[in-house]
């Protein structure tokens, strides 16, 4: 018994070593007791009034969810809470002042709080970097070093108190940690600021209800994002679980244990992170495949959690956004990015590139944005061919502004593009490999949008004019790059000309050029992320060489020559991972409609049989966990 309190203690504390996963036995056990304790006040409080009965639900559910992000971040929670207080109070004050002008600044104040916050803990060390390589190193004035501040005055009150000597501080001060979930409930908290200005909703008066809004824990951690108009108005409803939305909540869960720990896991530690930690010791075909499997591993690792999250949450009563619909269904990179991490996808769209100018216009500080991240980029890669090919796009683009005034709108709609995808890419990250990353998508999007105003015609002769070009550089000039860039561009061509040439049926024709888009776009996205993956695990002061020192070697791996005889024995040796990658794109790949109705079939039978599938389920998918179970790849962001 007592071993039993023990433990049931040691859920309530926080362990550094040991945050809480969702595929942790520990969460279900603290789960399980936050569901009790839920279930005994929905039935307690069934009979009273239904705004008491939701104040209570939505107390307790706020002080869980403050419990979980301490089990996962420690004293970190003072600075949900601190998020938390500062989004309440503005909402107040703006709705009860007339004035536009002060509503203004008052959105203003609490948008720019927020980000200053979200600044100081996640870019700190890349703005220090950028401050060193460019400010310091050309006025050759002393570098700056990251202190952290915070430490430093949570010593100075703890020795002022007496709670510890000055000998030995609390905090350690010559580091600064992310928050986990920093991003999401900042972003979280910036929608409801703005969203409460524009009167799209009204504030919420109770702190309490607030509270849970922000710190709802299935998705605190890794998202989605939620919505001010579209989860406020659930904490107001009594809670409904209908015997199928109870089956679909335990589908959810299941389905995301499965992405996570029998594909995302089990492909990371057994194939794709041995390639990345050093790719010059593995073969072309190797590095190339690497690339491919990841592209699984991140889907299925973040699709997983959302998964994980949507099914805790249904359990309670509430329902989150869809955050992924097939993304390598997509047939262009536009229509990726409408599919990929959709509430980030639509939180940039709403809130930066529309009030950017969208795709009315661009303002000065559309291309501001965008010639700063060129020239900090320029300055910290030490690049002068960069340099130039940066002060070359912004010289074009003022002299087009200039003598073609009628190009204005679409040269404003591509920076707008451009900036949002740059400005993703830091969301993501605080190094450059995640803003090399933001704009490889988004030049992605620019050529989509040009390439698809052309005619077939212009196609195949851009193609060919593209691959003899670089067929006679890689001849004169040898490089792995221009050797992978070669092999794709000629792949392109051949394809290309090839389905121009099938009969025109128009069923075969039609699925032809879907399945050739669809496999364009999945190879684009996953050599992108060779950028996302490279370095994105480390400590931000080392993560932009090591990213590019991965990069380099990937690439010069797989623009060296193939040996093609030993390609199958390599499947052969790494059978089981190359067997779940074809499975898992095998079911990404299935209808819409036939998913959707086993779901339902699995939601709706018998109690019985739904347990039973459940305990076996969880037996089999527990047969692949590792030695040390993998964090979720989103919450370093």
């Amino acid at each position: 018994m007592d071993t039993l309190t023990t433990y049931l203690i040691s859920l309530l504390n926080f362990d550094s070593s040991h945050p809480l996963l969702f595929t942790q036995i520990h969460f279900w056990l603290f789960f399980l007791l936050i569901y009790i304790g839920f279930a005994l006040i929905v039935s307690f409080t069934r009979r009273g009034q239904q705004h008491g009965r939701q104040t209570l639900r939505n107390c307790y559910l706020f002080l869980a969810s403050l419990l979980f992000y301490y089990k996962t971040s420690g004293l970190f929670v003072l600075l949900l809470i601190f998020s938390t207080l500062l989004g309440w109070l503005l909402g107040i004050r703006m709705d009860h002042t007339l004035s536009a002008p002060r509503r203004r600044l008052q959105m203003a104040t609490g948008v720019v709080l927020n980000l200053l916050v979200l600044f100081y803990f996640k870019y700190a060390y890349f703005f220090t970097d950028i401050y060193n390589a460019t400010i310091a190193d050309l006025f050759s004035t002393s570098h700056l070093q990251v202190i952290n501040h915070l430490a430093l005055w949570g010593n100075a009150l703890a020795t002022a108190s007496g709670l510890h000597s000055s000998t030995q501080p609390v905090f350690d001060a010559s580091v600064i940690l992310l928050p986990v979930g920093i991003s999401f409930f900042t972003f979280q908290n910036i929608s409801y600021i703005v969203d409460v200005y524009k009167r799209k909703i009204p504030h919420v008066a109770n702190i309490l209800d607030f509270g849970f809004y922000t710190s709802f824990f299935p998705q605190l951690v890794a998202g989605p994002i939620l919505r001010a108009d579209q989860f406020i108005p659930q904490i107001y409803k009594p809670y409904h679980l209908p015997r199928r939305q109870f089956g679909l909540a335990i589908f959810w869960i299941l389905n995301g244990l499965v992405k996570k720990l029998v594909l995302s896991d089990y492909l990371a530690v057994n194939f794709i992170d041995r390639i990345f930690d050093n790719p010059s010791l593995y073969t072309p075909f190797e590095n190339f495949a690497s690339l491919m499997l990841y592209s699984l591993q991140v889907y299925a690792d973040f699709s997983g959690y959302t998964d994980i999250a949507i099914g805790v949450a249904m359990l309670m009563g509430f329902y989150l956004p869809r955050n992924f619909n097939s993304p390598y269904k997509a047939q262009n990179p536009t229509d990726f990015w409408r599919r990929w991490h959709i509430s980030l996808s639509h939180w940039l769209r709403d809130y930066l590139y529309i009030p950017l100018g969208g795709n009315r216009s661009a303002g000065f500080l559309s291309y501001f944005i965008l010639a700063f991240i060129l020239a900090i980029a320029a300055f910290r890669l030490h690049s002068t061919i960069f340099a130039i090919i940066a002060t070359a796009i912004m010289l074009v683009l003022l002299l087009a502004l200039v003598f073609f005034p009628s190009r204005r709108r679409s040269l404003g709609t591509h920076v707008n593009n451009m900036d949002t995808m740059l400005l993703g890419g830091l969301w993501h990250g605080a190094s450059f490999n995640f803003i090399t990353w933001g704009g490889l998508n988004g030049l992605g999007i620019l050529i989509h949008k040009w390439w698809h105003r052309r005619g077939w015609i212009s196609h195949i002769f851009i193609l060919l004019t593209t691959t003899l070009t670089l067929y006679f550089l890689k001849i004169h000039f040898p490089s792995p790059l221009l050797n992978l860039l070669f092999f794709c561009t000629a792949v392109a061509f051949v394809g290309f000309t090839l389905l121009n040439l099938l009969p025109q049926t128009a069923r075969t024709t039609a699925r032809a050029w879907s399945a050739w888009n669809i496999f364009l776009t999945f190879l684009f996205i996953s050599f992108t992320r060779l950028f996302f993956r490279s370095g994105s695990n480390l400590d931000p002061a080392e993560a932009n060489e090591v990213a590019w020192t991965t990069a380099s070697l990937m690439i010069d791996q797989i623009g060296s020559h193939w040996h093609l005889a030993q390609i199958p024995s390599i499947i052969g040796h790494y059978w089981l991972p190359f067997l779940l990658f074809a499975l898992g794109m095998a079911i990404h790949w299935l209808p819409t409609h036939f998913k959707r109705r086993y779901r339902l079939w699995f939601a709706q039978m018998p109690l019985w049989m739904l347990t039973l599938i459940t305990v076996v389920a969880i037996f089999l998918v527990y047969q692949f966990v590792t030695a040390d179970l993998q964090p979720f790849i989103y919450f370093q962001f």
